[in-house]
């Protein structure tokens, strides 16, 4: 039985939806202490938790050291409804919430930080616009392929010349008869390499702007769609990051996900998901980085005792909880806010920005904390670390996230 199936045997009792909790902030990391959360969340949490500890941890250094895309693993998550938590049981999907999707890719980042975001991209950035926006047809043809960890999708939506100016597409979309022509380049598109359709944003009218972006779903392979070098990376060496070039590439106009010139709309609320999914991934990468950390102060001793009877050490332990603890209510509480359809943009920004500062800081003190250990491969640390660091950049930087924050602030003080 798979994760989704075997948590959907044991669904809530009216009235227990996620989104509908109380009070689900007094809640430690452990699964067998989450006695607020609904039993269905528990029970997925727990096999994905299984699922990192058996099939995640043991490979995930060779994974990053050989550059090497964990195919098999995404097909096992596949089959475990993983790969499309969001989407509706008869389009082949999990049929199941945010919260379960937050606490899918923690579990499954805590293994492997570059799995985790390989299952993000397809259920977030690929699948959510497509669910969101696209007509049934579209649904039937784009997603339902994508859930069994097959096929994956990826988002092509930065350029080599705009970076977080979304609103800056030099990629262009004219119509000849009955097909779209595309051209232009899309620069960082993580699982690019192992990806079968993408999402393309391209302006379809230069004289709107960011108002005459359209979206379009291309498969891939195409014709005139070719790949650019596999990006050599700091962190997250196990997923593929290179450019889609787009010359002469035709599809049908029944490939336009959306109305006309709605992209950059689609765009900018398929971040807002996105950030929820990333600030999971963050806050794995971060109890992670904890979980080394602790078991290390166990193990070594010093000074005739083990070092986390050391206060320096207890020290960093605490503040590498709290800030674990931290991020994760406020995922937790963007992810509540989603599934209960109020407003989240805010809550999402302020997710990601705390949990990929979590992520980077507790890595840099598990690394501190081991001391020599922690600089070679012998342990995860100095994997936590660099994976940790591109969960500040991608999807929206720490910087662009507090610009956000900010004028969601501004806008509930506005008289």
């Amino acid at each position: 039985m798979s994760a989704a199936a075997d948590a959907q045997a044991h669904r809530k009792q009216p009235g227990r939806h996620s989104s509908e909790l109380l009070s689900p902030w007094l809640l430690s990391s452990k699964p067998q202490k989450l006695a607020e959360l609904p039993e269905t969340h528990q029970i997925l949490r727990q096999t994905c938790r299984d699922f990192a500890d058996r099939e995640l941890i043991p490979i995930a250094g060779q994974l990053d050291q050989q550059h090497t895309y964990p195919g098999k693993q995404i097909q096992d998550l596949g089959a475990m409804g993983v790969m499309a938590m969001e989407v509706p049981e008869e389009l082949g999907g999990a049929g199941m919430d945010y919260l379960a999707y937050s606490l899918a890719m923690e579990e499954i980042s805590r293994g492997c930080a570059s799995t985790g975001v390989v299952v993000s991209v397809n259920n977030s950035l690929y699948i959510g616009p497509v669910l969101k926006f696209g007509t049934e047809e579209q649904k039937k043809q784009w997603i339902t392929p994508f859930t069994t960890g097959e096929k994956v999708g990826c988002f092509a939506l930065s350029e080599p010349g705009n970076g977080s100016d979304a609103g800056a597409a030099s990629t262009t979309a004219r119509q000849e008869g009955d097909e779209w022509v595309l051209n232009g380049t899309k620069a960082w598109i993580t699982n690019s390499w192992d990806a079968s359709a993408t999402v393309v944003f391209a302006t379809t009218d230069k004289t709107l702007k960011h108002k005459g972006i359209s979206a379009f779903l291309v498969p891939m392979p195409h014709p005139g769609l070719s790949l650019g070098k596999k990006e050599d990376k700091l962190g997250i060496r196990a997923s593929s990051t290179a450019n889609i070039i787009l010359e002469d590439c035709r599809i049908p106009l029944g490939n336009m996900l959306g109305p006309r010139g709605a992209g950059f709309k689609i765009a900018m609320q398929t971040l807002d998901s996105g950030r929820i999914g990333i600030a999971a991934q963050a806050l794995g990468i971060a109890q992670a980085s904890l979980d080394c950390a602790a078991d290390y102060a166990h193990k070594r001793t010093a000074f005739g005792a083990p070092i986390g009877k050391l206060q320096a050490i207890q020290f960093k332990l605490a503040d590498m909880a709290v800030a674990v603890e931290s991020a994760r209510l406020l995922t937790w509480k963007a992810a509540l806010l989603r599934d209960a359809k109020k407003p989240f943009t805010k809550e999402a920004a302020m997710a990601k920005l705390a949990a990929s500062e979590a992520a980077t800081y507790c890595s840099h003190q598990a690394i501190q904390v081991l001391g020599g250990m922690g600089y070679v491969s012998d342990m995860p640390a100095e994997r936590h670390y660099r994976d940790a660091r591109i969960t500040e950049i991608y999807e929206g930087t720490s910087e662009i996230q507090r610009l956000v924050i900010a004028g969601q602030v501004l806008k509930e003080y506005q008289v």
